[in-house]
């Protein structure tokens, strides 16, 4: 009994030394954001230099607040003034190089210079407005000066502080706008001179001080500032404590625990990579812990972090900025994206549970589970804040009007308990925080705005809508698989909001030319836009997870994109039939519709993990697929004939498992 006990002593220190093994420090957490989200990577200052830092940040904020509420500037005024005091901050935050050492406690000089140029060349724009509109388009060589200095500076920040994937897709189109007339056929064009690019690009509100930049310095900067302040409640634990709570005991827990939670915290940030690392950070050590394997677990934090972006009613700041460019209320999008979203995470949920049969995972021990009642007992007005904001969108306020109001209560349910009560300090870190998560937003948004300028410039939007419609021959399907490519590829390495605006002005247009309504083909591309986080070789929120897992990157990314399978099949179901998005349908049709979208999401989830009630062969694993996909496309014969191929696999897997217990029954009677 003595060495029983000694045994089990043992082991339990070894797992214990294993759990302590898997955890991952602060240290490396920043490390990871640093290394995978380049708007991490920010100098260190300290002393009075950092306090000088945190009062410019706190003073953009109250700035931006302002022009937002009781200074009511001129448009242009307005977007150039706050895209200035953008490009100063991040001169001042962001070295050169990304591997540049990080507490030096210093600017360069070079960089002092540039942070003064770039602000005063956006500034110039400003205090000359009135003089700029009078000329008409009769540009001095100084105005062309000021412009081209201007694009440039802003490029390089965009490079510190967002990376060079969106750099390199912004250089294409400014080089298809310059050499237009060297290209031949339907693509050709006159061609622009570099003067005329940049005016274009600077002067007018269909570049960089587009609508982009527009929506980023009102609705989405009040967004990420309540964001800040919801933050600073402990709302994210919460999320993850009441998804435990919920999920902990299930088969597969921790992994069903990361998907709920990375859904409801993926809502909020904005950011797939961030949140795969500030919830992952927890998550995937727990389910390693639990025996699942290391690129798995990772790959779950990554798919459920990256569907967080199409999560109603924030979906990342982008059901703003859809509003916005299309011209449909908010609360449309809102309830459009519902059933998507509830089927994007059945899919991964799916493809968990059954990941969790296979390996005989059990769920967390009942001692590591919060109760749920209790939970909310304590801490239900967390949630209030939330609830505020969506409530206002849908009875029609102002997203701005919303996000500050919003903000106050945040501030007011703060003080309900001592545990998550403001302090003046905490309230000023809110305030930073917002300023800092602001920046690699708005330049991105800034720069994406050049891409919006170049497609008016030179039309080639609706030119490349029509070659991608001749290259499909006219048939629907291929022109939206041509279109899936596409976003995907212009979508890596790109944040959310910059994303769909890439989105909605390059690949948009082609949906809508296949007669597709105009809510379905935004929703298409950005879902496609958004999964580029998870798909190789640019998978940057799978690559994060893969950091802390410490598993195999590319692997990570291969996996990470089985478990989103259904972020690469829905956008074609409510693209082909928009009863999905609940538009212009009746209950019994969007009924109809989510009940054979989730069996065929069951049926490609089971084939793609290979597991059902057993381990599938590969022709069972066909038949589950081709059955998975018939419920995909609309229409009562494919359903039927979807619908029978799925029970045919689900009674032969239920026979061979019956089978295999059996057989596994008698060799332990025999034994």
């Amino acid at each position: 009994m003595k060495k029983s006990n000694e045994t089990n002593a043992l082991s339990d220190e070894l797992v214990e030394q294993h759990v302590a093994e898997e955890k991952i420090s602060a240290e490396e957490v920043n490390e990871i954001m640093a290394k995978y989200d380049r708007e991490s990577a920010v100098r260190i200052f300290s002393g009075n230099k950092a306090l000088l830092v945190k009062l410019l940040l706190v003073a953009f904020t109250v700035f931006a607040v302002a022009i937002n509420t009781v200074l009511h500037l001129n448009a242009q005024v307005h977007r150039t003034t706050f895209i200035a005091f953008v490009l100063f901050l991040a001169y001042l935050l962001y070295p050169a190089k990304k591997d540049a050492p990080k507490n030096t406690n210093k600017v360069p000089l070079l960089d002092m210079i540039l942070a003064f140029a770039s602000a005063g060349s956006f500034l110039y724009m400003g205090i000359n407005y009135e003089q700029l509109v009078a000329q008409a388009g009769n540009y001095t060589q100084i105005d062309i000066a000021v412009a081209m200095v201007a694009i440039v500076l802003l490029f390089e920040a965009c490079r510190r502080v967002v990376g060079t994937p969106i750099l390199i897709v912004v250089g294409c189109f400014i080089a298809y706008a310059y050499f237009g007339n060297m290209i031949p056929g339907t693509f050709g064009h006159r061609g622009f001179s570099i003067q005329r690019i940049a005016t274009h690009l600077y002067f007018t509100t269909e570049g960089i001080i587009g609508t982009p930049l527009a929506v980023c310095s009102t609705f989405i900067f009040l967004f990420i500032l309540f964001g800040a302040f919801l933050e600073r409640t402990g709302v994210g634990q919460f999320f993850i404590d009441i998804a435990n709570s919920i999920a902990g005991k299930m088969t597969g827990g921790p992994a069903k625990v990361a998907v709920i939670s990375s859904a409801l915290q993926g809502m909020i940030t904005g950011s797939s990579v961030a949140n795969t690392v500030g919830s992952g950070s927890f998550t995937i050590p727990m389910m390693k812990r639990m025996g699942y394997r290391p690129e798995f677990a990772a790959a779950v934090e990554a798919a459920a972090s990256t569907g967080g972006q199409i999560m109603p009613p924030i979906m990342g700041a982008a059901a703003f900025l859809m509003a916005e460019m299309t011209g449909i209320p908010y609360s449309n999008i809102v309830i459009a994206a519902i059933v998507p979203a509830f089927l994007y995470f059945s899919g991964i949920m799916i493809m968990v549970h059954l990941e969790a049969k296979r390996y005989g995972l059990k769920g967390l021990p009942a001692e590591e589970i919060p109760n749920f009642f209790k939970l909310m007992f304590s801490y239900w007005y967390l949630l209030l804040p939330l609830i505020v904001l969506v409530t206002m969108m849908m009875t029609g306020y102002t997203p701005a009007r919303s996000a500050l109001v919003a903000i106050v209560v945040a501030i007011v349910v703060s003080m309900f308990r001592k545990e998550t009560r403001m302090s003046p300090h905490t309230f000023l870190d809110a305030l930073e925080g917002g300023a800092r998560n602001i920046i690699g937003v708005a330049i991105a948004c800034s720069v994406a705005g050049c891409i919006v300028g170049i497609v008016t410039l030179t039309g080639i939007g609706l030119k490349l809508a029509g070659g991608l419609l001749s290259l499909s021959g006219g048939n629907v399907l291929l022109a939206l698989f041509f279109t899936m490519i596409a976003s995907i590829v212009l979508g890596m390495g790109v944040p959310t909001t910059a994303n769909y605006v890439i989105m909605a002005t390059i690949t948009a247009p082609v949906v809508l030319k296949l007669g597709i309504d105009l809510l379905p083909a935004h929703m298409f591309v950005f879902y496609f836009g958004i999964v580029a986080d998870i798909t190789p070789p640019v998978a940057l929120a799978a690559y994060a997870g893969s950091a802390i897992a410490r598993s195999n990157p590319l692997k990570t990314g291969v996996q990470a994109t089985k478990l989103a399978i259904a972020a690469f099949l829905i956008p074609y179901v409510f693209a082909l039939n928009p009863s999905l998005l609940l538009v212009g349908s009746t209950p019994i049709q969007v009924i109809s519709v989510t009940i054979t979208a989730f069996i065929g999401m069951f049926g490609v989830a089971s084939a793609v993990e290979g597991y059902l009630f057993a381990n599938m062969n590969p022709v069972i694993r066909v038949i589950a697929l081709v059955g998975g996909l018939m419920l995909i496309v609309p229409g009562v014969a494919t359903d039927v004939i979807g619908i029978a191929l799925i029970v045919l696999v689900m009674a032969f897997q239920k026979a061979r498992s019956k089978k295999a217990n059996s057989a596994s029954s008698c060799g332990n009677c025999n034994a």
